[in-house]
C-alpha cells in the first residue's frame, strides 16, 4: 500500500493488461509522493495539533511510559546498538529528572538484527541507570511488537503499580505517531497526558512551500518521508482512529 509498492503494481497491471493509463497513472503516484510539497501536507495533518512542550507543561502523573523508538545492531565485534530516534528516551529521562512522576516505564521493542532477549526496554534501562537514575524506579515490558500490545503491557503494569482506579501517564512518543498512541492507551482505560517528541513538520507556511521550486522536484528523500507519513495513516485506519 506505500507508493514504491502501489506504483509497481500498477505498472505490472499495465504490463499485463497494455493499458497506457496505468503508465500514467504510476508515473503519477511515484511523483506525488517524492514531491516536498505532499510532504509538508503529510506531516502538517498528521501532527496537527501537537507542539512542543516543557516539562512544566505536563502534570504530576503516576508513570511516565516512554514507547520505543526503533534500534538496530550493526555489524562488527563492537556491541554497540545504534539508536534511530533518542528523542523519547532523553525526553522521558528528562521528565523523570523534573519529577513529573515516579516511576519511568520503557517498552520492550524487539530489536530484529539483535538476539531476542535484548529489548529496547533494557538497552533504555542500562543508559538511564548510567545516567543516575535509580533502577528501582524504572520498569520495562516485556516484548512487545506494536503500539496496541505496548498499550496493554502498560495497562497491567500499572494496576499492579497505582493506587488510583485511573492511572495517569505522561506518554512520550513522537508527535507524528501520538494521536494513535493517545487513543490506543486510552482504551486501556489510562488516563494519557501527551509528551510528544521528534518532530518532523516545520513553521514554514504552505504558501511559502507552494513558492518553493524544490518542493516541486521529486527526489527520494521525499519519498521516504511520504511513505512513512502514508505507513502512520494506514495504522489509524487500521485501528479505526480517525
Amino acid at each position: 500500500m506505500l507508493p514504491l509498492g502501489l506504483t509497481i503494481a500498477v505498472l505490472f497491471f499495465g504490463l499485463k493488461f497494455k493499458k497506457r493509463f496505468a503508465f500514467i497513472l504510476a508515473l503519477a503516484i511515484l511523483w506525488t509522493s517524492s514531491i516536498g510539497i505532499i510532504s509538508k501536507i503529510t506531516w502538517t495533518f498528521l501532527e496537527h495539533p501537537w507542539t512542543r512542550i516543557t516539562t512544566n507543561d505536563v502534570p504530576l502523573s503516576d508513570a511516565i511510559v516512554v514507547l520505543s523508538g526503533g534500534m538496530s545492531a550493526p555489524l562488527g565485534a563492537a556491541n554497540i546498538i545504534e539508536w534511530n530516534d533518542p528523542d523519547r528516551f532523553f525526553a522521558g529521562v528528562n521528565l523523570y529528572e523534573n519529577d513529573r512522576a515516579p516511576k519511568l516505564i520503557f517498552t520492550g521493542g524487539y530489536i530484529p538484527s539483535a538476539d531476542k532477549t535484548l529489548t529496547e526496554a533494557k538497552v533504555y534501562k542500562e543508559k538511564a541507570v548510567s545516567l543516575g537514575l535509580p533502577s528501582s524506579s524504572i520498569i520495562m515490558t516485556k516484548l512487545v511488537m506494536n503500539t496496541a500490545q505496548e498499550a496493554v503491557e502498560v495497562a497491567g503494569i500499572m494496576k499492579r503499580i497505582s493506587e488510583n482506579k485511573t492511572s495517569k501517564i505522561i506518554l512520550v512518543t513522537s508527535a507524528y505517531h501520538m494521536k494513535r498512541a493517545k487513543k490506543l492507551f486510552e482504551r486501556q482505560g489510562l488516563r494519557v497526558s501527551p509528551f510528544p517528541v521528534d518532530f518532523r513538520s516545520s513553521s514554514i507556511s504552505l504558501s511559502s512551500s507552494l513558492r518553493d521550486p524544490l518542493n516541486w522536484v521529486p527526489n527520494s528523500g521525499h519519498l521516504d518521508s511520504n511513505s512513512v507519513g502514508l505507513r502512520e495513516i494506514l495504522g489509524r485506519l487500521f485501528y479505526r482512529l480517525f
